[in-house]
């Protein structure tokens, strides 16, 4: 059966695309659940209508993919969880405490299906994962793994830096 999707569905296309998929699937699920409507002669001559909205509204969400690409690119999430000896987790890290890890530290918020853990993570450190942001769009995300002592180390480390660099600073100034 040929129908039209209203919204992007995965494997099949995006808003607008007149597909092919068994009369059972679109007669039970696209349909009812407003996803695809049947391509009648009438639903491809509104669609012709529609087209340079659908082309519009299609730019914006691109561009929008590539925006948040370049954020989650740039972007290191942290992620606490209970390290054993060895650096070796208890349990490991999940699609959905990243997903929450980047809502709380850089205010992204990133369905947890579209995470992709390659293997499991089970050691701490630093780990790459995939995002799928919109159809071909992907990023890749690094997620350093570590108990609240190991990643709050780095911070305190910088603070005393940044301390010192000013004292020296001030101690030049009064030289002179």
């Amino acid at each position: 059966m040929k129908v039209i999707l209203l919204t992007e569905l995965k494997g099949k296309g995006g808003e607008g695309d007149v597909v092919t998929v068994a009369d059972g699937y679109a007669n039970n699920y696209l349909i009812p659940q407003n996803i695809a409507i049947p391509a009648t002669k009438g639903n491809l001559k509104q669609l012709e209508q529609r087209k340079h909205n659908i082309a519009t509204r299609e730019e914006t969400r691109l561009a929008d993919a590539q925006k948040l690409k370049e954020l989650l690119d740039a972007a290191t999430v942290k992620v606490v969880a209970r390290v054993g000896e060895e650096g070796v987790l208890f349990g490991s890290v999940t699609a959905q405490m990243i997903a929450e890890a980047l809502k709380e530290g850089h205010d992204i918020e990133i369905d947890r299906r579209r995470i992709d853990i390659k293997t499991p993570i089970k050691t701490a450190g630093e780990h790459e994962v995939s995002v799928a942001i919109y159809r071909d769009i992907k990023s890749d995300l690094t997620v350093v793994v570590g108990d609240e002592a190991t990643l709050a180390e780095p911070e305190a480390e910088e603070a005393p830096a940044a301390e010192e660099a000013e004292a020296t600073e001030e101690a030049a100034a009064d030289a002179e």
